[in-house]
């Protein structure tokens, strides 16, 4: 490549200042600014839109949208977290709870209400005549540490009851 084939570029040359001295390279401090602002700029861009084409899809999957329907649907849930309304946050990308196969997901939803809030872990399975995702377990963790089993509690079970059948839950070793 020769150097009066691209004249925007010469600056980015080595050029020698004399004969059997050192050569420096003369580079425009305000070009490489420009460069570095440009390149910031659009990987952050980049990275943004990522993170958000991924929530949207998590949120609008099946596996997500059962497991917040049977929270909506648990009034002893609803209750204890003072919903409505009930904000459901967006997943923990780097979270290793959230688990995604192509016949197995497992997800922590971080959720609120106006009283407290917590994480409602998911396991759900993928049937494979019908393709349609099940829920499997649906589990809310309240962050004072109570849980409710929502798949297993009736609108006329106590709270007492419902921690009963979660006692044998692990929730806080998903792998």
């Amino acid at each position: 490549m020769r150097r009066d084939e691209f004249p925007d570029l010469q600056c980015f040359f080595l050029q020698p200042e004399s004969a059997g001295r050192k050569t420096t390279m003369r580079a425009s401090t305000s070009h490489l600014q420009q460069l570095t602002i440009f390149t910031t700029v659009l990987t952050g861009g980049g990275v943004g839109t990522m993170y958000y084409l991924l929530q949207k899809k998590f949120s609008e999957s099946d596996y997500h949208r059962l497991a917040v329907q049977a929270l909506e649907a648990c009034p002893v849930a609803m209750e204890s977290l003072g919903a409505p309304p009930l904000k459901v946050h967006n997943l923990h990308l780097t979270d290793r709870s959230n688990r995604i196969y192509q016949l197995t997901a497992q997800i922590k939803i971080p959720v609120t209400g106006s009283k407290t809030g917590g994480y409602l872990y998911t396991s759900s399975f993928r049937e494979p005549e019908a393709l349609r995702w099940r829920l499997k377990q649906a589990v809310l963790q309240l962050k004072d540490g109570k849980t409710i089993d929502l798949l297993n509690n009736s609108p006329s079970t106590s709270q007492n009851q419902a921690a009963e059948h979660t006692q044998d839950l692990d929730v806080d070793r998903w792998y």
